[in-house]
C-alpha cells in the first residue's frame, strides 16, 4: 500500500511506547564497543512536523508525546526527543530511523527501507547517513541478512493496512531468525478494537517461546478511532529489558 503516511499519527501514544523501547535498547547496546547493524523494514519519513495539518487533524500527538514528554525525563528517549527539538525545532518530533541515526556511532551499519515515494524522499533528507532503500522493506531483510555486523537488531512497524501483513509477519521473522539467530527482532503491532493482533502473535509466540512481549493500552485519540493500544513482540530481547517496559506500563496505566 502506498497511501498510508505516518505523519497522521506521528508522536501518538503507540510511538511512545515503541521509540522509549527502542531508544533504551539502542542506547544499552551501545554501551559495548563493538559495530552493530540497525535494521528497519518500514522506516516512514525519520523526521516529523507536529504542526502540520496531518498531524494537528487527527489530534494525536497531543494526547501523546506532548501530554506525557514529562515522563520521560533522563532517559534516553526523553533525551533523543529534546535533541530532535533542539536541531529541527519545538514542533519537531523523530520517527525510528533518526531516533537511531542519532544514538548509533560511526562504525554502526544502518539499512532503513521505505516504501512510499514521497516518505522516501523525506527519509534520505531526514537521516543521510544511512542507506535508504526505496523497496519492499521485508526484500531488503532477506538481502542483507545474516548482516555484517552480526550484532544488532532490526525493527519492523509496518502500517497493518493489508490485512495479510497479520499472517505474512511471522513466516517473515521465523525466516530472518534462521539466518539471524543473533539478531534482536523487534516487532511493533497496533491494538484495535476487533484484536485482529491476536492470531499474529500467537503464532509469534509458538515460534518463538522465549521472546518478549509487551502491551499497553490507551483511550481512543478521538471519537471513533479503532486503536486502543499498541504491542512489542522482541526475540532475543536485551537483559533488563523488560523491567524497563514495566516501568513504562505503570506510566500507561495512570492515563
Amino acid at each position: 500500500m502506498l497511501s498510508y503516511q505516518h505523519l497522521f499519527h506521528a508522536g501518538n501514544l503507540a510511538d511512545v511506547q515503541k521509540h522509549a523501547a527502542l531508544a533504551w535498547v539502542l542506547e544499552y547496546l551501545t554501551r559495548k564497543d563493538k559495530p552493530l547493524t540497525y535494521l528497519e523494514t518500514h522506516g516512514g519519513r525519520g523526521l516529523y512536523d507536529l504542526t502540520a495539518d496531518e498531524a494537528v487533524k487527527t489530534g494525536e500527538a497531543a494526547v501523546g508525546i506532548e501530554a506525557v514528554s514529562s515522563w520521560f525525563d533522563n532517559t534516553p528517549y526523553g533525551e533523543v526527543v529534546a535533541a530532535c527539538k533542539a536541531e529541527h525545532g519545538d514542533a519537531a518530533y523523530p520517527g525510528s530511523p533518526w531516533i537511531a541515526s542519532r544514538l548509533l556511532r560511526g562504525d554502526d551499519i544502518l539499512h532503513v527501507a521505505e516504501l512510499h515515494p514521497q516518505e522516501h524522499a523525506a527519509l534520505k533528507d531526514a537521516v543521510p547517513a544511512a542507506h535508504i532503500h526505496n523497496g519492499d522493506g521485508f526484500k531488503l531483510a532477506y538481502s542483507v541478512c545474516p548482516p555484517t555486523p552480526r550484532r544488532g537488531i532490526m525493527v519492523v512497524d509496518p502500517s497493518y493496512e493489508i490485512k495479510e501483513d497479520y499472517t505474512a509477519i511471522p513466516n517473515h521473522l521465523a525466516k530472518i531468525a534462521k539466518s539471524w539467530p543473533v539478531g534482536i527482532l523487534f516487532l511493533w503491532y497496533p491494538i484495535l478494537t476487533d484484536a485482529r493482533h491476536k492470531g499474529m502473535v500467537r503464532a509469534l509466540s509458538n515460534t518463538f517461546p522465549d521472546a518478549l512481549r509487551h502491551e499497553v493500552t490507551f483511550p481512543p485519540a478521538r471519537d471513533g478511532h479503532r486503536m486502543i493500544g499498541s504491542g512489542l513482540f522482541v526475540v532475543n530481547p536485551p537483559w533488563g529489558l523488560d523491567d524497563m517496559l514495566a516501568q513504562l506500563s505503570t506510566k500507561f496505566q495512570t492515563l
